[in-house]
């Protein structure tokens, strides 16, 4: 039963992201917003609020260890695997705007995450502080967009063919919106309660199911999106996509479930997955600066460091 529950909040989340992305799309362009801020916010916090509904959940059940265990092992799988995979399948380059903008914005939420951890819980008032600078950031990310807009009209109207096919009329899209939050609410519920379960079973800690399982389920919508584009050869999807997703991660969903309930922290998580999140946040810097593309020498480093670090952790139990 509780493998059950697992697999059936895993594909719960899936779907439910599904429904609430387009959706949320549906709405956005009913209310005439450019599909380019349509990518920045509505697509990013869809692929994000499996995290979301998660921690809070987790949170508000007294299970700390999963609420900062998924979003340290989704930021680690979104760079490290996610990324690893995509770039194996097909080398991406790394935009301008992902180097001096969305990475130096991650590198600030992760250290931030890192010091607000140090005492072992992260407070009202510092979730505050990160979802404040991630509304801050994303109120300039669409004034910049909009300027770049009136400045190059014929970029911005060359519409993401993803974002293009939604054409639903506003009463399906907000069926749409409704319907993936219930799902998200539900698949949350489940994931969190069959990962306890097994947890419990295996005699394992919360945090390595944490860290593992859940956060790897978290990510599935980013790595089914990253593959199929990489498939399809579509060089839009860039590094900043993941990168988005990471900053979203920590200013958002932890931001926003340590207002709702402040998040304890175990030291295990600061002493070993952090330095992990840290060192693999640095190590995506040169690998966009140096040569033209994230190509699969690359890939193959980032995903074998995945492995390296989810052996280690596995290793730590016994």
């Amino acid at each position: 039963m509780m493998y059950l529950l697992l697999i059936l909040g895993l594909v719960t989340l899936i779907v439910g992201g599904e429904f609430l992305v387009r959706g949320a799309v549906g709405i956005a362009k009913k209310a005439q917003v450019s599909t380019l801020v349509i990518g920045m916010t509505v697509i990013s916090f869809g692929t994000s609020a499996p995290e979301l509904f998660v921690s809070i959940d987790a949170a508000l059940d007294g299970n700390p260890e999963i609420a900062i265990g998924n979003v340290v092992g989704s930021n680690i799988a979104n760079i490290a695997l996610v990324l690893g995979i995509t770039v194996l399948i097909f080398p991406i380059a790394a935009g301008r705007n992902s180097k001096i903008i969305d990475w130096p914005m991650m590198m600030l939420a992760t250290i931030l995450f890192f010091v607000f951890s140090l005492d072992l819980e992260i407070q009202t008032w510092e979730g505050i502080v990160l979802f404040g600078i991630l509304v801050i950031f994303t109120f300039g990310l669409i004034r910049n967009s909009r300027r770049t807009m009136k400045k190059n009209k014929a970029a911005a109207e060359d519409d993401d063919e993803e974002i293009s096919k939604v054409k639903d009329k506003i009463g399906i899209s907000l069926l749409f919106t409704l319907g993936g939050l219930v799902g998200l609410y539900f698949g949350a519920e489940w994931l969190v309660e069959g990962a306890i379960k097994i947890a419990e079973s295996f005699g394992m800690e919360k945090r390595v199911i944490a860290v593992t399982v859940v956060a790897f389920g978290t990510s599935v919508p980013e790595l089914v999106t990253s593959a199929v584009a990489a498939f399809k050869k579509e060089t839009d999807i860039s590094v900043g996509n993941l990168i988005g997703s990471n900053i979203f991660n920590i200013m958002a969903v932890i931001g926003i479930t340590s207002i709702v309930k402040p998040i304890g922290v175990e030291a295990e998580t600061i002493n070993f997955d952090m330095w992990w999140v840290l060192g693999i946040a640095l190590a995506l810097l040169p690998m966009m600066i140096i040569g033209k593309k994230i190509g699969r020498l690359k890939g193959a480093i980032l995903l074998s460091s995945y492995v390296v670090y989810i052996s280690l952790l596995v290793m730590s139990i016994n």
